[in-house]
């Protein structure tokens, strides 16, 4: 009698531009800007648990991150800020996993988001892996707009997310406000700025 072998499980999705992405072999030539941006603008921060009348998408976090890093190393060529923007762009497909799930789910998540992660880079002339002191500058970035949104817009105290991410330096936020802005608004806001970014690394 003949074994009936089972389907492996699909690991690939379609998007919008009609690219098929295999999540466990992303190859740069099948990303596209308008689809990181599209999913990005639609994917909720903070498992969506932020005041406001929309959510705080991951493509908001981005642009911050991405500003924040500029003040940060306001030296800092145009091609690292091009990653800064970009660091969370497997989101678009993996979703934003808030610390607590990444730490049950274990290492599987995290091999994902680097195949992601490094497929991305190439696409958009950037190394497959950042330089270390690269990869460190725009982390602190990313702690400092994680404090920013706890303490606005999810609800913590600042003592609760300097605990959790660290007290940002002194005049680092002046003047940024956050923004919770319709997914077109935000979506066109981050192809833009990709755009202009991606320009001045030619």
């Amino acid at each position: 009698m003949a074994i009936k072998m089972a389907k492996p499980p699909r690991a690939w999705q379609r998007m919008l531009s009609g690219r098929r992405l295999d999540l466990l072999d992303p190859t740069p030539m099948d990303i596209e800007i308008d689809d990181i941006a599209h999913g990005l603008a639609f994917v909720a921060r903070w498992n969506g648990q932020t005041w406001g009348e929309y959510p705080y998408s991951v493509a908001e976090h981005s642009l911050l991150v991405e500003t924040l890093y500029g003040r940060l190393v306001p030296d800092a060529p145009a091609k690292w800020r091009l990653a800064a923007l970009l660091h969370d762009a497997p989101e678009y497909v993996i979703g934003d996993m808030i610390s607590p799930v990444k730490a049950a789910v274990g290492p599987g998540y995290g091999a994902l988001d680097e195949r992601l992660t490094a497929a991305i880079h190439l696409r958009f002339g950037l190394p497959a892996l950042l330089p270390k002191t690269v990869k460190a500058a725009i982390k602190r970035a990313d702690r400092v707009s994680a404090w920013l949104e706890a303490v606005k817009i999810a609800g913590f105290s600042e003592s609760e997310a300097t605990k959790f991410f660290g007290k940002p330096k002194e005049g680092v936020l002046d003047g940024l406000a956050l923004h919770l802005r319709p997914p077109v608004e935000v979506r066109r806001a981050y192809t833009q700025r990709h755009e202009t970014l991606l320009a001045q690394t030619g």
